[in-house]
């Protein structure tokens, strides 16, 4: 199957009826700050609480931090 043949089958699929181009011309690569890795004593029901949500719980764990972190700054 061609890019040509692609496109139209695409272009057909009514699941992509209400998607449109995007247009990547002015996308910027962003590459995320280093991480460094610690060893911190937290709470069993909270790491259960994050490891519950899925695969991520550290990031989880990080964007809350980081949230506090920027709401203390703003005060």
């Amino acid at each position: 199957m061609g890019d040509a043949e692609k496109d139209a089958a695409i272009a057909s699929d009514p699941d992509w009826a209400e998607f449109e181009p995007i247009d990547w011309s002015k996308a910027e690569l962003v590459v995320p700050p280093k991480k460094q890795a610690i060893s911190i004593r937290l709470d069993q029901d909270l790491i259960d609480f994050f490891k519950s949500e899925g695969p991520g719980y550290q990031r989880r764990i990080n964007a809350v931090l980081r949230s506090y972190m920027q709401e203390r700054k703003r005060a």
